[in-house]
């Protein structure tokens, strides 16, 4: 399936009319109704609180690379619909979407505060944004690029009937990520073909079983994981 007919679906009717049908995922009331609760009332507190370190971290991006503050990148979504992901900018300018999707450690399109932005995962916080509008969630599983959905599975496919997280199991799991696609010598196959169906098929186990205690339980893990990580090691991520 090529991108164009991907986009084209996405717009008409979603990514989910082949998704297979026979993945049971939760749906008790804290999947169908808790959980939006949950991130809107979040999020709003979140951007409120944390507004005096937004204005900071986007002064320090502009006076120490050229470009703007905010990174945005077409995602897809719930129903496999398009949706512009928000994060503060850690690469240099212009060239983010040049080379490969991913990142790898010593990535040289980083900038060197950029490297401090993602090891404490500061350059996600602009995505409470998309958890507030609906495009995602605190929790779900991580929204790819367009060049790596197209090569879904039909079960795989069913990680789109849900919201987007800003973190998930997969989050966790791969959290030195970065480190060990550096070690291969193809690290965009090795994503391809290792990496990312592990990490879906982990989020699906996720949604087969939502609830407000492992909803919580992976958000104060992935707080801690960003100070436990005295070598600087984190997640690796698609820019």
């Amino acid at each position: 399936m090529s991108s164009h007919l991907l986009e084209h679906e996405s717009r008409q009717s979603g990514l989910l009319h082949d998704a297979d049908q026979h993945v049971e995922l939760s749906q008790g009331f804290y999947a169908r109704h808790g959980k939006r609760a949950l991130d809107m009332v979040s999020s709003a507190l979140g951007l409120t609180v944390l507004s005096p370190v937004f204005v900071f971290v986007s002064c320090c991006i502009r006076l120490t690379s050229d470009g703007p503050a905010l990174y945005r990148q077409v995602r897809f979504g719930k129903d496999g619909r398009e949706f512009r992901i928000l994060k503060f900018r850690s690469m240099v300018a212009n060239i983010s979407d040049k080379g490969p999707g991913i990142t790898v450690s010593g990535d040289q399109r980083v900038t060197t505060l950029g490297r401090f932005l993602r090891r404490y995962k500061i350059d996600e916080l602009p995505q409470l944004w998309n958890v507030l509008r609906g495009d995602m969630s605190l929790v779900g599983p991580r929204p790819e690029l367009p060049v790596y959905v197209v090569d879904y599975t039909p079960e795989q496919r069913a990680v789109l009937s849900a919201r987007p997280g800003i973190t998930d199991p997969a989050t966790l799991a791969y959290r030195h990520e970065e480190e060990v696609l550096a070690g291969h010598e193809n690290p965009e196959q090795f994503y391809r073909t290792q990496i990312l169906p592990d990490k879906l098929t982990r989020n699906l186990a996720y949604l087969r079983k939502i609830s407000l205690r492992s909803d919580l339980r992976i958000i104060c893990e992935t707080i801690a994981s960003l100070f436990l990580n005295s070598d600087g090691s984190r997640e690796g991520r698609r820019f």
